[in-house]
């Protein structure tokens, strides 16, 4: 289970904008009478697209009563998943993976990076707001690790240098390339595929 702080200010209240709703509603339509309850994780992440990458209280009980669902339910979903953020995390939120593939391959040089260029305590915004980052567990990336997400992209086969300059792009306003950073196509071996090079399908 996640151990998250709700943040201590938040907004009075929280309604989807027009597009949001339209694709609420749709999300929910998806799901068989007297079982919408059921698309309440989708539509907490599209609150926190919609509110600058985290959840507020008001959101959790706009989408209760958009639901029909008891506000500690919605509390309890959003609480217990990582993905959600319950206090502001800035436009760019960076998860640095840092179980043992990434940890062995260098993951705590990007926590270092991370350190100089951000902030130099997880969880805490940069001085302009413009974001923060955490440890995470794993991301699924193993083969090209070390590795880290940004909002919804990730970046792969990194180094303290490559991570220090996309924090550089993105608190420039930037968009960096997602993806791997020494050139590798998905998740193939890194000198080239081995196997399957006699086939005439390979």
């Amino acid at each position: 289970m996640s151990l998250k702080k709700v943040s201590k200010e938040q907004p009075d209240k929280f309604e989807f904008n027009s597009d949001n709703l339209k694709l609420a509603n749709k999300i929910i339509s998806n799901y068989p009478q007297g079982k919408q309850q059921s698309a309440v994780m989708a539509l907490l992440y599209l609150a926190q697209k919609q509110n600058n990458n985290w959840i507020p209280l008001a959101a959790m009980k706009y989408i209760a009563k958009m639901l029909n669902m008891p506000y500690i339910k919605v509390y309890e979903v959003s609480t217990f998943y990582s993905m959600y953020n319950l206090s502001p995390v800035g436009k760019y939120f960076v998860q640095v993976c840092t179980t043992t593939p990434c940890m062995i391959r260098g993951a705590y040089k990007l926590v270092d990076a991370c350190k100089e260029k951000i902030s130099n305590e997880q969880n805490i915004l940069a001085h302009d707001g413009k974001c923060s980052w955490t440890e995470v567990e794993c991301l699924g990336a193993c083969i090209n690790a070390p590795m880290m997400q940004i909002n919804d992209d990730y970046y792969e086969d990194l180094d303290k240098n490559k991570a220090s300059k996309i924090f550089d792009q993105i608190l420039n306003g930037e968009n960096p390339k997602p993806g791997s950073y020494r050139g590798r196509k998905n998740s193939e071996p890194e000198h080239n595929r081995t196997t399957l090079l006699g086939s005439k399908n390979a």
